[in-house]
């Protein structure tokens, strides 16, 4: 990150930060380092799923509350964009850790800069003071006018993005391609940036409201180029300056070349093997042209005093609210950022018309990327056209099951035959194959038992027929199972007897006597809202009678995916596989 950033290339620290965030978040939460082979024992009750899941959400809005010092900003955009399932509780928790993280860095840079105890700095991303900043209502119209034009070059960005990714996922596979791709990046980015130089003659006077950092270059003594100055500094401070500078800094042309150019190479690196973020490029191209549109309407109306800046700032959200589709979230990072309560709503009104025009075509940039990666994250709400289907269309059919009494010998074989996380547990009795030609009912349900609770049952030889089972018994606790957390064994590394295949294991004790469950005619809408509300993982499908039919994970709800087009919705049913199939099961309808 640090290399991309010094190195010029058109990239943000924002997305950084995140990772970074969740990253920590994810193995604070644990209290051990399965890769150092450490364990410190501590937070041992946080080692599960659902606590890892809340502290990644609270590392994500720390990381964005760090690079913005925006807290409420990074809470929203955790909820927004970046957690599958939120609660009351894990609000105030987000929020607090989000004000944590701006305390600790402001500590920090007041101890680097000499005043230990100044708590007044902003972010990492500094955008500088807009509190005095106003605007007429006059150019609220003017101001959608620029949202739908953030809203098209959104959609275009995330169109030759989506087919850039594309292109990479077919050809660029190889490390040394992905390597020499990050090379030619470099070049062609410095390249570009010096023909912009030496072709776009832009010399400027120094004078007191010439930026504090300015670079000569081709320019004569007492000059300096403001395209050059944009260039050879952060692309924060380059977005600074558009917000700030006095009128008359930048010229029409200057303005026009450098966000052409900065629009192609940030499409071009993002995505691209460069840890990077796309809040800092997007804001800076919207601030370049918005910039421009404040020098044109200064020339339309030249009686009346006009600020280019707010304008650089109404286009930074326009094009950022028009890549990533974002708006709550992007309101009050920007409110935050820049101080600038007095514009909250022509920022918000700029960011829902800016996703209204760019949702015409495409989806949002974070969003591409998720579908392309396959990543079952479920959206707030259910895909449309889906109220006709129940949970016996798209549950999974045929299922394996246990008796409440199996033998070690078949809960060995269901192991290895299949990856499932989690069985449902049955009555004693026959249980009908799963398959079988004839698939209908797998017993009468009991429970609900996890992979990982079977292989630790299997290592620690927790048999019916074991000579020592009540001191085995006695020994299990609820730190047997979470002592390997997350990275649990594979059975293939449980080594297992012919003798030890004829005994049995008593699975009632350890399963969950009360999973959540459903009938096999509740609707999708319902399943989904329980998924989502409950943040549940698996949902067992049972009849009329409490007999097991089926099971649903989060892959069978989130292999719809929905796609919008010119006013049309399609919904696409995504096949459970490792290979990228899709098959169209609704009809497109406006």
């Amino acid at each position: 990150m640090i290399c991309s950033l010094t190195g010029g290339l058109a990239v943000g620290k924002e997305g950084p930060m995140i990772h970074i965030g969740a990253i920590v978040g994810a193995g604070i939460s644990q209290g051990q380092s399965t890769t150092c082979r450490t364990d410190l024992h501590i937070l041992e009750d946080f080692r599960s799923d659902t606590e890892k899941r809340d502290f990644v959400s609270a590392g994500v809005a720390a990381g964005i509350a760090a690079a913005f010092g925006a807290p409420v900003g990074g809470v929203l955009l955790s909820l927004e964009e970046g957690a599958s399932f939120w609660n009351q509780s894990l609000t105030w928790k987000v929020f607090f850790c989000s004000l944590t993280s701006v305390f600790v860095y402001n500590m920090i840079i007041g101890i680097y800069q000499g005043q230990p105890g100044d708590l007044s700095n902003s972010g990492l991303i500094n955008l500088g003071a807009m509190a005095d900043m106003t605007y007429l209502l006059y150019e609220i119209p003017i101001f959608l006018l620029m949202a739908v034009g953030g809203g098209l070059t959104g959609a275009i960005f995330n169109f030759l993005n989506f087919q850039l990714t594309m292109f990479r996922h077919k050809h660029i596979t190889r490390n040394w391609a992905r390597i020499m791709e990050v090379v030619l990046i470099s070049a062609v980015t410095a390249c570009v940036g010096f023909l912009l130089i030496y072709y776009v003659g832009d010399c400027q006077m120094m004078r007191d409201t010439s930026p504090q950092r300015t670079v000569q270059m081709l320019c004569s003594d007492g000059e300096y180029s403001s395209i050059a100055t944009m260039l050879f500094q952060t692309s924060e401070k380059s977005l600074r300056d558009l917000l700030h500078d006095e009128p008359g800094t930048y010229k029409p042309l200057t303005l026009g070349t450098f966000v052409v150019a900065y629009f192609l190479l940030a499409c071009w690196t993002c995505g691209s093997w460069i840890p990077s973020g796309q809040f800092i490029p997007g804001l800076l191209i919207g601030a370049t042209w918005g910039r421009l549109c404040g020098i044109g309407v200064m020339l339309m109306l030249p009686g009346v005093a006009i600020d280019p800046g707010r304008y650089a700032l109404i286009g930074a959200a326009a094009q950022l609210g028009g890549i990533v589709r974002m708006t709550i979230s992007l309101t009050v990072i920007l409110i935050e950022a820049t101080g600038s309560i007095a514009f909250g709503l022509p920022i918000m009104i700029t960011l829902i018309v800016a996703q209204w025009v760019g949702n015409w075509f495409n989806a949002g940039l974070f969003d591409v990327h998720i579908k392309l990666l396959r990543v079952p994250l479920l959206e707030w709400e259910p895909p449309p056209l889906s109220s006709h289907l129940v949970a016996r269309s798209v549950m999974s059919h045929p299922v394996y099951t246990f008796k409440t009494t199996e033998s070690v010998g078949t809960i060995v074989d269901i192991l290895h035959k299949v990856t499932h996380n989690g069985f449902a547990v049955v009555s004693d009795g026959d249980i009908r194959s799963p398959l079988s030609d004839t698939p209908d009912t797998f017993g009468r349900m009991r429970g609900l038992i996890l992979r990982s609770q079977l292989i630790t049952l299997l290592q620690l030889k927790v048999f019916n027929e074991s000579p020592d089972i009540d001191v085995i018994r006695a020994g299990l606790s609820i730190r047997s199972f979470r002592d390997t957390y997350p990275r649990y064994p594979s059975i293939k590394d449980v080594a297992i007897t012919d003798q030890e295949r004829r005994y049995t294991m008593d699975l009632a004790p350890y399963m969950n006597p009360s999973p959540y469950v459903v009938y096999m005619n509740t609707p999708f809408p319902r399943l989904f809202k329980l998924f989502r509300a409950l943040g549940l993982r698996h949902l067992v499908v049972v009849d009329n009678r409490n007999q097991v039919v089926g099971i649903l994970t989060r892959k069978d709800l989130a292999k719809f995916r929905v796609e919008m087009h010119k006013g049309k919705i399609k919904v696409e049913e995504l096949a459970i596989s490792n290979e990228l199939a899709v098959n169209p099961i609704t009809r497109a309808c406006p």
